[in-house]
């Protein structure tokens, strides 16, 4: 009878209940912050990835460009004369390669935040694979002049690009169409480089 009016008691404090109201509003902030940091930290580290994933494919592509215009090759010089009207300036040519590669790392980081390489691990290849072929690009046709083998590297590039068009696709529909940009690039890029093999 006494521990049911001692109940009783503490159920109608008033005081009781505001202690309870607040014990739980104090947890609820705790949680509240907790799940805010944790947000914050994966913001942070997704962050961190994505300029990874930009940043050195740019740099790398940057670089091949800079090779590749500083080293030309006296094969390829005549081209600056008597070129065809669709056929870009060369600083044009050295800048859109590190734009594609731009596209694809941003592209390639979109699937690797969805767990795609984890899915489809033939996308990473396709991935690294088209990433060596246009840093090879560069370097091979303008500064050796090797534009036979140019050709053959644009073919693998497009065929790279096509296997991570269809695979990204299927894990980000938003990063396959950020590949079609490079698609139609690297396509007008094989028409480019069929012209230098005829100079």
């Amino acid at each position: 009878m006494a521990s049911q009016e001692l109940k009783r008691r503490f159920k109608d404090d008033p005081n009781n209940t505001a202690t309870a109201t607040a014990t739980t509003t104090d947890g609820q902030r705790n949680m509240g912050g907790k799940i805010k940091d944790k947000k914050m930290a994966m913001a942070k580290r997704g962050l961190r990835s994505l300029t990874i994933a930009v940043a050195v494919p740019l740099s790398l592509s940057l670089l091949s460009a800079y090779v590749g215009s500083s080293t030309s090759h006296a094969s390829v010089a005549p081209i600056a004369y008597g070129k065809p009207f669709w056929f870009p300036p060369m600083w044009a040519l050295h800048l859109t390669c590190p734009a594609s590669c731009f596209l694809m790392g941003l592209a390639a980081w979109m699937v690797w935040a969805n767990g795609g390489f984890h899915r489809y691990p033939n996308a990473l290849l396709f991935y690294l694979t088209q990433l060596f072929l246009t840093l090879l690009w560069d370097p091979l046709v303008f500064g050796v002049g090797a534009t036979r083998t140019g050709l053959i590297l644009c073919f693998g590039m497009f065929g790279a690009m096509v296997g991570c068009y269809r695979l990204f696709g299927q894990v980000n529909p938003i990063s396959g169409d950020l590949i079609k940009p490079c698609l139609a690039w690297t396509a007008f890029l094989s028409l480019v480089n069929l012209r230098l093999v005829f100079v």
